[in-house]
């Protein structure tokens, strides 16, 4: 099957950026103007359950019509756009090739040799791109050139074609969901050195996306199954409410910074509602803390110098606070409408909602 997208690395000039989830589907068009980015439209669509499964689309017709449905209300006109794939979908690696090949060794090794070794699948499964990153000399002396390899499982594309492709839409860029998003705080990360770890946080629906970063490249990645839907599900039990699929409940919670310890803070007992949320939450550390240590004990001379916390979680008030006692660690929401210093309504998307706008606009990003 010929792929109807240009690539995992694609560029193009024009089109939206179109963010498919498990609860919602987000619709953008930026407009590229003197002083920057401007925002023409911005949409979210509730994603009925069922549609999304387990991380992948259980339903690409009515998933089409959702698209569909954003596009009307967004009254954007587009034929291409760019969409992402979740990092629990893909293969990323960072692998060090001869430096000496001209560019068509170069893709005929990565392509066909080197990426078979790194799958976990055959290779004839796998939609595979690659991009050179710099050059180095290694421990004997060679100097090698460093390559970011990128693999789906052609059923995921696949899959994804046909969505697009029944919402009359052709995909013109393809890629991970976390490039996305890490091209709207790439001026946050050009502060650390190539000694200093970024740590990305991406708090999803139904799960998380941990990202270790250097020089703006993810060296590592992990996927945990929690995200809000677990944090609203732990919060409403508590509450005897029925659990949502929305976040009203968490957008609301002032999260308690403080340390469980034996359901008290200092005199004073802790909301069990509270105590339901930081359990999930303390789980979530916990998960984060091995992530980091793992990574570490892997690497010299390296250092987590920040932690970024995105994805529709990521904006709970004072998570911020939470994770840096949890971990002794800086951590900090990740804004990207003040980052690419956009202009939007405050009251439509106050700061608790901002942090889960990130991969639709560095989708966007991709497309002006």
């Amino acid at each position: 099957m010929v792929k109807s997208f240009n690539s995992l690395f694609g560029k193009s000039n024009k089109g939206v950026g179109i963010e498919l989830a498990p609860e919602r589907v987000n619709i953008v068009q930026l407009r590229k103007q003197r002083q920057g980015l401007k925002i023409e439209s911005l949409t979210s669509v509730p994603v009925p359950e069922g549609i999304v499964t387990d991380g992948q689309i259980a339903d690409p017709a009515a998933m089409a019509q959702l698209i569909q449905q954003g596009l009307a209300e967004s009254k954007i006109k587009a034929s291409r756009v760019a969409t992402g794939v979740p990092g629990r979908d893909s293969i990323v690696r960072i692998i060090p090739v001869p430096a000496e090949l001209d560019d068509k060794e170069l893709r005929d090794m990565v392509l066909n040799h080197e990426a078979g070794l790194y799958l976990p699948y055959p290779r004839e499964e796998a939609d595979v791109d690659y991009q050179k990153l710099g050059y180095f000399v290694d421990e004997d002396g060679i100097e090698k050139v460093q390559v970011l390899l990128v693999a789906t499982r052609k059923e995921v594309t696949d899959t994804y074609i046909s969505t697009f492709e029944q919402a009359g839409l052709q995909i013109d860029v393809l890629e991970i969901s976390s490039f996305a998003l890490i091209r709207t705080i790439r001026e946050q990360l050009r502060q650390f050195g190539p000694q200093e770890a970024a740590v990305l946080v991406d708090i999803e629906f139904d799960s998380t996306e941990i990202a270790i970063i250097i020089n703006g490249v993810p060296q590592f990645s992990r996927t945990v199954p929690i995200g809000t839907y677990q944090l609203e599900t732990a919060l409403a039990r508590s509450m005897s409410l029925p659990t949502s699929r929305d976040m009203e409940l968490l957008q609301g919670v002032i999260i308690t910074p403080t340390p469980i310890d034996g359901g008290k803070t200092g005199v004073t007992e802790i909301d069990p509602s509270m105590a339901a949320l930081l359990r999930v939450l303390g789980e979530l550390t916990d998960e984060l803390r091995r992530s980091i240590d793992f990574y570490l004990n892997q690497s010299e001379n390296l250092e987590v110098t920040q932690i970024f916390l995105a994805g529709p979680g990521g904006g709970l008030q004072q998570l911020d606070e939470f994770f840096t006692q949890r971990l002794s660690l800086p951590a900090t929401q990740v804004d990207p409408i003040g980052s690419l210093s956009l202009e939007v309504d405050a009251e439509k998307y106050p700061m608790v909602r901002r942090s889960g706008l990130g991969i639709v606009l560095g989708l966007g990003m991709r497309e002006v």
